[in-house]
């Protein structure tokens, strides 16, 4: 292609780019930032102290047993559950609603019964979080909002 036809073929989408440019740049402007190392450090010591609170307690009402809870910073993972019972939790998940937060916890526990995604793994999660699918679908919308904070 000649310039000349390249120059009139961006001429005729001008339009198109510029608001496809305009909502990029809102929407990087809506971005949050990234959380400073204090902010973070505050975070995991206060993301520690609920999560602990509320592991101990939705692990007595569904009668499972853990060995450890780690709070880490991660990209992609919101909870964890390892085949020696060990626990991880995001620490942004703090920063969530507190019925999101549950959410989790319950999830990783549940893993505790049931280590994969089967059927029965998600009965065991309804049975405490009867409206779980609304818990998962808000956390697919809104939690990678949570993770560019890191």
């Amino acid at each position: 292609m000649s310039i000349k036809d390249i120059d009139a073929f961006l001429n005729s989408k001008r339009e198109w780019i510029d608001k496809h440019l305009s909502d990029m740049k809102k929407k990087l402007a809506s971005m949050p930032r990234k959380l400073t190392e204090a902010e973070k450090n505050e975070l995991r010591k206060n993301a520690r102290i609920v999560i602990t609170k509320r592991v101990e307690y939705f692990s007595k009402i569904m009668g499972v047993e853990y060995n450890r809870i780690s709070i880490k910073f991660q990209k992609t993972r919101f909870g964890s559950c390892s085949t020696k019972k060990n626990l991880n939790f995001n620490a942004l998940v703090a920063l969530m609603p507190s019925e999101i937060l549950d959410y989790v916890i319950v999830h990783e526990l549940s893993h505790l019964i049931e280590i994969n995604h089967s059927k029965r793994f998600w009965a065991e999660v309804e049975k405490v979080i009867p409206s779980y699918k609304t818990k998962r679908k808000w956390l697919k919308e809104n939690g990678t909002k949570y993770m560019m904070l890191v």
